[in-house]
């Protein structure tokens, strides 16, 4: 296992706690989908639960952190400079109707800068992390991005499938999956799963802990401001495929 800081193994920790009690509520799905009420509530009482397991995990070791997450929004403590960013379920659609393809994603950003991210799917066991200058890894095995150079070869995830934002300037047809978890798209895109990932109009928590995973394992991620929580647009890829996929898009 590679050498990781306390502040990466608390997220570990969180993550594998709220792990649980989301693995138990997606089996319980199957019986509420022919349901009439349906699973619409009981979904947003484990995305309310696992948020609350994760932030008491991480206050309980780092109580001044602030805290930016998708159920609770933005919370400054006494410490402003480093912020949990959390997303308890990403893919929550996907969870909704029993699709085994979501995560746990938590970030922590210091001073602005995304150093620690992390992107935990439970269902399948598979761990994403990443430190700043400190690689990237999948179940404590480095990772890295793609090396494919022809557009035709590569497969990229977004939600911008067939409008207006894709524009095709190469002789190949992009392949484009769209697989309704950011946060999992981006942790394809730096293991080398998926060859790159573009989306717009997305909040932080999405996609903060992939920021950090892709660039680690050796991607590109456009220009972003982290100051901003909602309405982001994201560029991130391979470093071989990138100058070629930011020909394909406009009004990114």
């Amino acid at each position: 296992m590679p050498s990781i800081s306390a502040n990466l193994n608390i997220m570990i920790k969180a993550s594998e706690k709220a792990s649980r009690g989301l693995i138990r509520d997606f089996g319980e799905l199957e019986q509420l989908q022919v349901s009439i009420k349906g699973p619409s509530d009981f979904v947003t009482n484990a995305d309310t639960k696992a948020e609350k397991i994760i932030i008491d995990e991480l206050t309980r070791s780092r109580k001044n952190y602030s805290i930016l997450s998708e159920e609770s929004g933005s919370k400054k403590n006494k410490d402003i400079d480093n912020v949990w960013i959390i997303d308890p379920i990403d893919g929550t659609i996907n969870f909704l109707h029993g699709v085994p393809h979501f995560a746990i994603s938590i970030a922590l950003k210091s001073n602005n800068e995304i150093v620690s991210g992390l992107i935990y799917d439970p269902i399948k066991d598979e761990m994403f992390y990443a430190e700043k200058n400190n690689g990237a890894y999948f179940n404590n095995k480095r990772i890295r991005v793609s090396k494919r150079k022809k557009m035709e070869d590569c497969l990229f995830a977004s939600g911008e499938i067939d409008n207006e934002n894709i524009k095709q300037k190469t002789n190949a047809k992009l392949s484009i999956r769209k697989s309704g978890s950011a946060a999992l798209d981006m942790a394809y895109v730096a293991s080398g799963r998926y060859d790159g990932y573009f989306q717009k109009n997305l909040n932080l928590w999405d996609i903060a802990a992939g920021i950090i995973i892709v660039k680690e394992a050796g991607g590109q991620v456009n220009d972003l401001n982290l100051k901003q929580n909602n309405n982001i647009n994201i560029i991130a890829s391979s470093s071989s495929i990138n100058e070629k996929l930011l020909k394909n898009l406009i009004n990114f």
